[in-house]
């Protein structure tokens, strides 16, 4: 049995070889009282630089006591040795979990880093809310008020009080008012096109 095969099947503390130990197992090696196996392992343990704990006491205990050294003097001088576990590998499921977290933060670190740079995706729709709905019907009712009245006082004031003129003047003010809500209104829509910055355009006259 070799030095390995003792350290696969005896598990547990392991010992520096020193002087006192190997001087044991050299001894051990011939003692004829010992079994042919144990004879074996003391023979292999001498020449290693380091021993099982478990196999050398089973050397120790049956060996004869009054040829055997004590365990103090024995020990003496023995410092143990730790062994590095394994690395543990991870599986193909804990991988591919591995690579999907960390393209989801370099996603999240890119956005962040572009987000000043890049354009909204989303744009606010006009009148999307029911308080831009009816402030916008208020305004063109008043346009539209104000237009009647504007030209009902217009044409009583050019045509002498002509009561079917009066009312022509005032449906005249009325279009008039419509015309003046409809031109404001695609501008202020025309006004809300997403325009590319100036730091956007740069870079892409860079790429």
């Amino acid at each position: 049995m070799t030095h390995n095969q003792c350290l696969n099947l005896k598990s547990g503390l392991i010992l520096s070889n020193t002087a006192p130990i190997r001087s044991f197992l050299n001894i051990a090696s011939n003692d004829p009282i010992l079994p042919q196996e144990l004879r074996k392992t003391a023979s292999d343990l001498s020449v290693q630089p380091s021993v099982p704990y478990t196999s050398l006491r089973s050397i120790w205990f049956a060996s004869e006591p009054s040829t055997r050294p004590d365990l103090l003097s024995l020990f003496s001088g023995s410092d143990f040795i730790f062994t590095s576990p394994k690395p543990r590998e991870k599986s193909e499921e804990l991988k591919a979990r591995l690579r999907k977290l960390q393209e989801l933060a370099e996603r999240k670190a890119y956005a962040e880093l572009v987000k000043d740079i890049t354009p909204k995706k989303e744009m606010e729709e006009p009148f999307s809310s029911y308080k831009d709905q009816l402030g916008f019907g208020l305004h063109v009712a008043l346009i539209m008020f104000t237009g009647y009245l504007v030209g009902y006082a217009t044409f009583r004031a050019l045509f002498n009080h002509s009561p079917a003129m009066n009312a022509a003047g005032g449906i005249l003010g009325l279009v008039c008012g419509m015309l003046v809500e409809t031109l404001l209104f695609i501008i202020r829509t025309s006004n809300k096109d997403p325009r590319p910055s100036s730091s956007t355009s740069k870079m892409k006259k860079n790429q």
